[in-house]
């Protein structure tokens, strides 16, 4: 640590630290442009200029290092001078559009210019305009004469993103920022450059021209989509979402949100939605009244629960639910008898769990490791934000190593990746559990193959200290599913790596919290999904895209007397006999549990639209009039204090390995007939697949192209 003066304080400051770090420290506030916390110094706005003691010259604060016994003064003549001249220039050729601007109300320059600017230029030349760009669906280029080449963007995509998609051409008043050759922005956290584009250069495209920022109302939630569970502020105007931002959380989502999470609200807007309890009679769908179809449904269900028994009905629940949700639906069917409930619709292998599967270590340590074997993971597509993560450790030197089937392009560098099919992936994780034996002069788990990848993934993991060996969706559908967790407990025991599940969605950690599984004698989502129930309810999910039977599982539930779809959407209309509309999360309270037990719950941010109905008070109701006891809560806070107690917000509750099956017997080598299923980035949950900007992008068009060729 070393001592410096800043505007008459004493500041402690590490060596090797910039003058705006300590301004940082100090709670001094510097104007700047290009300087952002998470991003490289590139000191090309020199807006940050300020006074140094024996300095002939202001300097940029951004990029100045700190010196023992420095005087730093940034609000003297001299700096101020500095300032305002520098403003002067970035004014020049800036077009006068404010009142037009969607950055209007919120942008730097503007709230810097207030300070620093003059009341009229002396530039009198035209000012110069930039060509209009079209980079895609989501991120909108369309006032790039805003533009003051800070290069926030730039740094982004080589820096976060891990893409280089934007760069700066030509010099002096040519240059712009732009794609290559009129490429498009693809990156699954392109709108994060939004966020940081301090002059309203870069907008967002599905909400532009819609509202301005003082009009918005500013509410805290907590992404549905992945595991991560990403904060947010949803920004609501007349009752309805107008955007989605990022609320920083450096334990989980640091500053960032990907691209799912930004503009999936475009979907709870759609025309899609189901507002009001609807009921097929003849064939023909007509709106009811919530007590027609409470009543409906529990009359269906006494009926077949007399003629059939209770084991005849079973749930299907959906992971991206809420906690609170998933209990109460375990609950009622328990109430009723049955033992049928289940979250894994995509799984191929139902082995009895013990204890939760999780990440096994924190989200923020991810960015701290030296050595990482991911299995069966497309990590930049299923996890963008772990993506990011890891990425900031591969540019710190750790070695990322891969087992898939396929090599991917994870924007990263990967220095080893074992390729095999789906199906010898078990055989894949015991060829580096043989590298680890042989190197440690142990028995192996499994019979090994020792490759020279194999070897090469297994030093890895041997060295260092910070490690981990993450299994992605893939491998959590796995038909092997418990071989590959056997075997990668064995090789974090040995290497001294944690070992856990990125998790697939935003609840598949509370999910297990919640008991949203199979009794002893209960069904699970495989075999209810075959067919044989007499009743069924149908929890925020659609099983021909969010289960492993796909198109046969409608032709399965069709076979029920009775299917309860409860969405927030027109979905399952086909098979469904009673439609009751849900609130999405932003018109529920609820929590959610992330990949490494973090619970966090959120409010509403908007009223229900129409009649739409929190589930859980959905739930409550319909267990009252099945007289199923013990449904008597009056608040989403109650139903989580029998769950789980009261947890402090943002408490952990899964700390360390608590991972099950680590037994040598349970490995099974021989190859799987089913490959995993695993949904595309926009097509997780029902919610992205209405989104229309979302699918709009790439990545939602190689979906749909690869759909296409294996259908």
């Amino acid at each position: 640590m070393i001592e410096i003066e800043l505007d008459g304080k004493k500041v402690d400051i590490v060596e090797g630290s910039m003058i705006m770090h300590a301004a940082e420290k100090a709670g001094t506030y510097i104007p700047h442009f290009c300087y952002h916390k998470k991003l490289s110094i590139a000191a090309s706005c020199r807006m940050c200029l300020v006074d140094v003691e024996k300095m002939p010259k202001p300097m940029p604060a951004c990029a100045t290092t700190v010196a023992p016994g420095m005087v730093v003064r940034t609000r003297s003549d001299k700096a101020v001078s500095a300032q305002k001249s520098v403003m002067e220039f970035l004014l020049i050729n800036h077009p006068l559009d404010c009142p037009i601007c969607d950055q209007g109300g919120e942008c730097q320059l503007q709230d810097l210019a207030v300070g620093y600017g003059a009341s009229a230029s002396r530039y009198q030349e035209e000012k110069r305009v930039v060509a209009f760009k079209d980079v895609g669906p989501l991120v909108s280029m369309q006032e790039m004469s805003r533009c003051i080449q800070c290069t926030r963007c730039v740094r982004f995509g080589q820096e976060v993103a891990g893409v280089m998609e934007l760069g700066m051409t030509h010099r002096g008043e040519h240059a712009e920022i732009e794609t290559f050759v009129g490429q498009s922005v693809d990156s699954e956290l392109s709108g994060n450059m939004i966020d940081i584009c301090p002059v309203g250069a870069l907008t967002s495209k599905p909400f532009r021209y819609s509202a301005r920022t003082w009009e918005l109302s500013r509410r805290k939630s907590i992404s549905p989509h992945d595991s991560t569970g990403a904060n947010l502020i949803v920004q609501v105007k007349n009752n309805k979402v107008m955007r989605v931002v990022p609320l920083e959380n450096e334990a989980v989502n640091e500053c960032w949100i990907a691209d799912r999470d930004r503009f999936s609200y475009e979907a709870l807007n759609s025309d899609q939605r189901l507002t009001s309890p609807m009921l097929k009679q003849g064939g023909v769908w007509s709106a009811v009244s919530w007590q027609q179809a409470l009543e409906y449904v529990a009359n269906g269900l006494k009926q077949i629960k007399s003629e059939h028994g209770a084991s005849s009905i079973g749930a299907l629940v959906s992971p991206h639910s809420t906690l609170e949700e998933l209990f109460l639906t375990g609950s009622l069917l328990n109430g009723l008898g049955s033992q049928n409930v289940d979250y894994r619709l995509r799984n191929a292998e139902f082995a009895a769990i013990e204890g939760v599967r999780h990440l096994g270590t924190s989200v923020a340590s991810l960015s701290g490791l030296q050595n990482v074997l991911v299995v069966g993971s497309n990590l930049r597509k299923d996890h963008p934000l772990f993506a990011q993560r890891i990425r900031q450790a591969a540019r710190k030197g750790c070695a990322v190593n891969a087992i898939d089937s396929v090599a991917r392009d994870w924007a990263m560098p990967v220095a080893n990746t074992l390729q095999c099919d789906a199906a010898s992936w078990a055989q894949a994780l015991a060829d580096v559990a043989a590298a680890v034996a042989a190197d440690k002069g142990v028995a192996a788990p499994a019979k090994g193959n020792i490759s020279e990848t194999a070897k090469a993934i297994a030093k890895s993991l041997l060295g260092g200290e910070r490690k981990a060996v993450l299994l992605g969706n893939a491998a959590a559908h796995h038909a092997k599913a418990s071989s590959l967790l056997a075997l990668a407990n064995w090789i974090g025991a040995q290497t001294g790596a944690s070992v856990g599940y990125l998790g697939e969605a935003a609840n598949t950690v509370g999910a297990q919290l919640a008991g949203a599984l199979p009794g002893p004698n209960g069904k699970n989502a495989g075999q209810m999904l075959q067919g044989g129930l007499k009743a069924v309810l149908l929890l925020n999910n659609e099983p021909e895209f969010d289960s492993a039977a796909g198109a046969a599982a409608g032709k399965a539930l069709a076979q029920a007397e009775m299917v309860v779809t409860l969405s927030p959407f027109k979905a399952n209309m086909e098979f469904s006999d009673v439609l009751l509309p849900i609130a999405p999360f932003t018109e529920t309270s609820g929590t959610f549990v992330n990949a490494e037990g973090r619970v966090q719950s959120f409010h509403a941010v908007v009223k229900p639209l129409g009649e739409t109905r929190p589930a859980w008070k959905v739930l409550r109701v319909l267990a009252n009039l099945l007289e199923v006891p013990g449904f008597d809560f009056e608040s989403s806070q109650q139903v989580l204090a029998r769950v789980c107690g009261l947890p402090a917000e943002g408490e952990t509750l899964l700390p360390g390995n608590v991972l099950n099956n680590t037994t040598q017997a349970l490995v099974d080598l021989t190859p799987a007939g089913i490959a995993p299923v695993v949904a595309s980035i926009y097509a997780l949950d029902g919610t992205l697949r209405r989104a229309a900007s979302l699918q709009l992008t790439a990545d939602a068009k190689r979906n749909d192209v690869a759909q296409e060729a294996t259908a």
